[in-house]
């Protein structure tokens, strides 16, 4: 899960585009903490700022200058990462960028599910070096190769959109993307079962009369509280190539193979004030309350829900279902967990010990709403038991004496692989375990989970009348995965996630330098030679290839 935005100003004379995508990471930085990053493009030149941590951490100043000013011009892409299949290395914060052909940048939001084959096509035939563990950096690889072997000094629109045809041909899995094309413009693409989200809009020129300024984000929100307007989703296999010349192209470059959202975008992942593929997040968590008093009521006995003192959601996900739900059940409702506004999303720090830090740090129970009382809690899901766990403990110290746990999502028994890290299965606390002994890890009276078809059904029923969406991607519910899964896939990523795991040595670099060859980009930080120093090999650890760059 990561944030991508991509901004084309109207006017070509413009050198605030850096300012604009600066401020639209702010409304998509729930998507990832890790690490964030701009690049722009300015006479011919790429102007580059990226690092580890949030936006306004990674933009601050620099030698007492504003960064922002340090990145002039009139079109770009940023992105916010949530590192899934690759580490939380500064090398591998994006935008990635290479300078053969044209100058190409992308930011990604999503993974790839066959890298193997991906790492020995771009080794044995492109000839390409991939320095990092990134798939990102492997799509970037194939699309770079698609356009270099077109044989053209110089690049069109149609040559951007043939080139895609073979990402699509060759990357498998979830992918929605902003991209750079230096002196040229910026191109939007989606997966083609459509499994992550990225959405368009327009706006008036600010500085420009008669020309418009164009966005793409990941979530609408970001799109319509800068001032953009006519947003629309980009279809699976679709792209938009905004020219900085003004001109839009759409074209549909491969068919669709489906049209599946992940829902946990509805569930989890995505804003309440945000709508994706036609349906309205916050309706969608509305629907999933009345669907979860509906089932309460099959759960328990009329008795036990009368019995129940308060509501009371996790925050903030689980906030509208819990108020829905409450009220479908006629109980009251109280938001008694206090959020630490400064302690972040606890499920997507990178690695487990650092989430179950995070809990008490992020929540606190105002005790008189727990004192002698029967309690519902209510969740957006129930993944590893970290938070659930604590939770229930929470809620016991201050007094409650009885707690059910409700989940707005069922039993998460398998992998995400589409780019949520989601954990191994004997992570998972419902894998191999029936409600009830679920309910006995996380030390709760009960536990209720949503049904996979109530929770599809919640969010069908928030669509709007255009909306094409009919099933979605449920593959950590049922199993059942959207695209085909290569054979050894699964060993790959927990690989990787023991990888982060033995990391010793932190990567505190996030200086800027600048090259005479175009790009103003960061500094390499240490995390590849601690990596190396403390015995760290990725998967994809090379033998045969010697080239380290890392200081003695």
């Amino acid at each position: 899960m990561c944030g991508v935005t991509g901004l084309m100003l109207g006017d070509p004379e413009a050198t605030t585009a850096a300012i604009e995508l600066h401020e639209s990471l702010f409304y998509l930085q729930h998507r990832g903490q890790d690490a964030a990053g701009i690049s722009v493009c300015n006479g011919g030149r790429v102007y580059q700022r990226k690092g580890l941590g949030m936006a306004q951490k990674v933009f601050s100043e620099f030698d007492g200058l504003a960064l922002l000013e340090q990145l002039p011009g009139a079109f770009g892409i940023a992105h916010v990462r949530y590192p899934t299949a690759g580490t939380s290395s500064a090398s591998e914060a994006q935008p990635l960028y290479v300078n053969s052909p044209f100058g190409l940048s992308i930011s990604v939001n999503g993974n790839l599910i066959n890298p193997d084959y991906l790492r020995e096509f771009l080794d044995v035939e492109a000839r390409r070096h991939v320095n990092s563990d990134s798939d990102s950096e492997l799509l970037l690889n194939v699309f770079a190769h698609a356009l270099n072997e077109l044989g053209k000094a110089r690049v069109n629109v149609d040559d951007i959109f043939t080139s895609l045809r073979e990402v699509y041909a060759k990357c498998t899995g979830a992918y929605a993307c902003t991209a750079m094309v230096t002196g040229f413009g910026i191109l939007g693409f989606r997966d083609a079962n459509g499994i992550r989200p990225l959405c368009f809009g327009s706006r008036p020129s600010q500085t420009l009369p008669g020309a418009k300024d164009y966005f793409l984000a990941s979530e609408s929100v970001a799109l319509r509280q800068l001032g953009f307007t006519d947003i629309v989703d980009i279809k699976p296999g679709q792209a938009v190539f905004c020219q900085k010349n003004g001109t839009v192209h759409f074209r549909q470059i491969v068919e669709p193979r489906s049209y599946t959202p992940d829902v946990f975008e509805y569930v989890y992942l995505a804003r309440p004030d945000s709508c994706i593929d036609g349906i309205s997040v916050h309706r969608s968590r509305q629907n999933m309350g009345v669907k979860l008093a509906k089932k309460m009521r099959e759960v328990l006995t009329a008795k036990e829900i009368e019995e129940i003192d308060v509501v009371i959601p996790v925050p903030e996900t689980s906030n509208t279902a819990a108020a829905t739900l409450a009220s479908c059940l006629d109980r009251p409702y109280s938001n008694a967990f206090v959020k630490n506004r400064y302690v972040f999303r606890t499920f997507i720090l990178p690695g487990q010990e650092a989430r179950k830090k995070g809990i008490r740090r992020k929540l606190s129970p105002i005790e008189s709403e727990f004192n002698g009382k029967a309690i519902c809690i209510v969740d957006d899901s129930i993944v590893r038991g970290n938070t659930s766990r604590e939770i229930v403990q929470m809620a016991r110290e201050a007094g409650a004496t009885r707690v059910y746990v409700v989940s707005c999502s069922p039993e998460i028994m398998n992998q995400h692989i589409y780019g949520i890290d989601l954990a191994d299965p004997d992570e998972l606390v419902a894998y191999n375990r029936t409600t009830e002994e679920v309910a006995e890890n996380i030390q709760a009276d009960k536990v209720i989970f949503q049904s996979l078809q109530d929770l599809k059904d919640a969010c069908t029923e928030a669509a709007e009348d255009t909306n094409d969406v009919k099933e979605f991607e449920v593959g950590v519910f049922s199993g059942k995965y959207i695209t085909e899964v290569p054979d050894g896939y699964f060993e790959h990523i927990s690989q990787l996630r023991g990888k982060n795991k033995k990391r010793k040595t932190p990567n505190c670099s996030e200086a800027m330098i600048i090259a005479n060859g175009g790009v103003v980009n960061v500094a390499p930080g240490q995390q590849a030679a601690g990596d190396a120093r403390n015995g760290v090999k990725s998967p994809s650890y090379r033998e045969d290839i010697n080239i380290y760059n890392i200081a003695s």
